[in-house]
């Protein structure tokens, strides 16, 4: 599969608001109303990753959860990353 440039994958995300490309990935914090709302997300992202065979870097802190991408076996950012994050922001459109 092959990986996109960080300019291409700005732009493939540039709708997205805000993720970034970072270090190699294409990233995103999202900050939520509690710790439980923040579990809650992970286990939105779980499911839709799970579906995809596609699996993230999560991290939690409280409330604050960061989103990392990129596919490992093609040693850098691909379609299948942009897919994945637009997945994750569907699902945090549907957070209370």
């Amino acid at each position: 599969m092959p990986t996109l440039t960080d300019a291409d994958a700005r732009s493939a995300i540039s709708d997205l608001p805000g993720w970034e490309v970072a270090d190699g990935h294409l990233a995103r914090e999202y900050v939520l109303k509690s710790f439980l709302e923040a579990i809650a997300f992970i286990n939105r992202i779980a499911e839709r990753a799970e579906a995809a065979d596609h699996h993230p870097d999560l991290e939690i802190s409280y409330d604050h959860v960061r989103v990392r991408l990129r596919t490992h076996s093609a040693d850098g950012i691909t379609h299948r990353d942009v897919a994945l994050a637009r997945e994750i922001e569907a699902t945090a459109g549907t957070l209370p």
